[in-house]
């Protein structure tokens, strides 16, 4: 049977065909050499089924990944780890405030503003050059679960209270609503016609949450593979969102008493991912 007529199953519950070019795509952003992937590729074709999941062929080529590089594995897992930084969504609202500062924006996080109606609690406040951005955060800890138009109909109207009460104030550029997930289609066509900026695991093309994150280096902790879950969670716990944070600081590998061994390991998995 030919690879075009495997039909998998996505986690919404949708049928599609198996694609061996898009699994080439996300293995290659991984950062694996050519050699690599190729045999990743035929392991996971070889073990194809009719009605296997995407989440199988997933763990598939995920742990052979990290048989050849912890790293690549990581890179790879980018997903699945920013959905890790649940279950509430406060260190993801810390993770996107983390990628605007390294993009040169001044940061503030949970901000309490008054609106010409009422006061408004804003995730994320950002400014950079006198220009102020109010971004909403939306996480989802589980794959399937779109931000549909309903999100940015109700951000946008937040913005528009705040932005006439502060409009001789403060220069609000623009409003924002940030999601780890993706927007469906009247979502973005919503807007797009008010000049809301929208930003989601996929859009914009180019310039999408992926995108940035591999442009900045900007990785989320939860992308180890050598960190334990109870490890990642008391990290989260004291707002280390990033791996760039454990760089050159110590202190909390040492607080939770991992060895000396153990903790080279992590940090040279950490240096190759903030470096590579």
């Amino acid at each position: 049977m030919q690879n075009q007529d495997f039909d998998i199953l996505k986690s919404t519950g949708e049928k599609v065909k198996f694609s061996l070019h898009k699994l080439r795509k996300s293995l290659q952003r991984s950062g694996a050499d050519d050699k690599a992937i190729a045999y990743i590729l035929d392991v996971v074709r070889d073990e194809l089924y009719q009605g296997i999941s995407t989440k199988e062929i997933y763990n598939r080529a995920f742990a052979l990944l990290k048989k050849k590089k912890s790293v690549f594995a990581s890179k790879y897992k980018l997903k699945k780890a920013i959905y890790e930084l649940g279950p509430t969504g406060f260190p993801f609202e810390r993770f996107v405030a983390a990628i605007l500062k390294y993009s040169g924006y001044q940061v503030r996080v949970g901000q309490i503003i008054q609106g010409n109606c009422v006061s408004h609690e804003v995730d994320i406040v950002a400014n950079k050059n006198d220009d102020y951005l109010l971004i909403e955060c939306k996480f989802h800890g589980e794959e399937g679960r779109n931000c549909n138009v309903k999100v940015p109909l109700y951000i946008q109207s937040r913005f528009q209270d705040i932005k006439t009460l502060n409009k001789n104030k403060t220069t609000l550029k623009e409003g924002w609503v940030v999601t780890n997930t993706r927007f469906t289609k009247d979502a973005i066509q919503y807007g797009e016609c008010m000049g809301l900026y929208l930003l989601s695991w996929d859009y914009p093309e180019k310039n999408s949450l992926k995108d940035r994150i591999d442009r900045l280096r900007l990785y989320p902790i939860t992308v180890s593979t050598l960190l334990t879950n109870r490890e990642k969670q008391f990290l989260l716990s004291r707002d280390v969102v990033l791996c760039k944070q454990l760089t050159g600081d110590v202190f909390y590998l040492d607080h939770l008493g991992i060895s000396e061994q153990r903790k080279k390991k992590i940090l040279n998995e950490i240096e190759m991912l903030c470096n590579e």
